[in-house]
This record gives structure tokens, C-alpha cells and sequence, in this order.
């Protein structure tokens, strides 16, 4: 399942990741993955979750970010949910190539049954109606 947590900045959407991040890590039989931009979720997030700075790996753009989470599923069996936060700090193409990442996404979710959670930073109505994913408010 891909998820989308949608409000604009200062809403308190990476506050709702982190206790998101952190249920999972308690309730999961797997491993959770927290992708940002940075690394300022660093003693917010529990050590138990793998912390990923997409800095550190020069991701940028959709493509990019679909490969580097393709490669986290393919790499280990075992993670049950991946959570991106400022996903467009990580592709300034924003809503614009919102809707095709989604639905690859959907498409590697039910393939590795991996929960994909994303934070974005816009006005839920000018997320297109298409996207294949759920959408929560914040």
C-alpha cells in the first residue's frame, strides 16, 4: 500500500512520520526504513529503524528515488515499511511527476507487500484525483 501524508509546511507531517516510524518498528516482524533528506530525524526516530540520508547517496529526482527504494526491497526481504519524508526536497519535480511515481510505486508495494508511506508538502487539492494511493490529510 503507498500512502500519502499531504498538508503544507509546518502542519506537522514529519512529526506524524516519526510516530508512524516508530509503531512500525514496534508492531513489525521486519525492518523499517525512514528515507530523508538530511539528517535531522536522527534522535527522533527510534535506533531500531534504518535511517537513510538520501544526501549521502546524491539521490535526486523520482527516478532516482523509485530506484534507491526498488534497491531496498530487493536487498533485504525482510522490510515491511518505507517512509520518505520531504519527498519533494528529493524530487523538485513535485506534482508533476507525482502521479506516474505513485503508480510504480503501488505497483513495487504489492509486489514485495512493503507499506510505503510519503510526505507532501502541498494543499490536498492540487494533488491530482488519479493518484493511485491513500491520502491523509495532516
Amino acid at each position: 500500500m503507498v500512502k500519502l501524508l499531504i498538508g503544507k509546511k509546518g502542519t506537522g507531517k514529519t512529526k506524524k512520520l516519526i510516530a508512524l516510524a516508530n509503531e512500525a518498528v514496534a508492531v513489525s516482524s521486519g525492518n523499517v526504513v525512514v528515507i530523508e533528506k538530511g539528517s535531522k530525524l536522527t534522535y527522533d526516530v527510534t535506533h531500531k529503524a534504518r535511517l537513510i540520508d538520501t544526501e549521502q547517496y546524491t539521490i535526486y529526482g523520482y527516478d532516482m528515488l523509485y530506484g534507491f527504494i526498488s534497491g531496498i526491497c530487493a536487498g533485504n526481504y525482510d522490510v515491511t515499511d518505507i517512509l520518505v519524508d520531504s519527498t519533494f526536497k528529493i524530487a523538485p519535480e513535485a506534482i508533476a511527476g507525482l502521479e506516474s511515481f505513485t503508480k510504480k510505486l503501488q505497483d513495487l508495494s504489492e509486489t514485495t507487500s512493503t507499506n510505503i508511506t510519503l510526505l507532501i508538502s502541498a494543499d490536498s487539492a492540487d494533488i491530482p484525483d488519479s493518484i493511485n494511493a491513500v491520502c491523509e490529510q495532516v
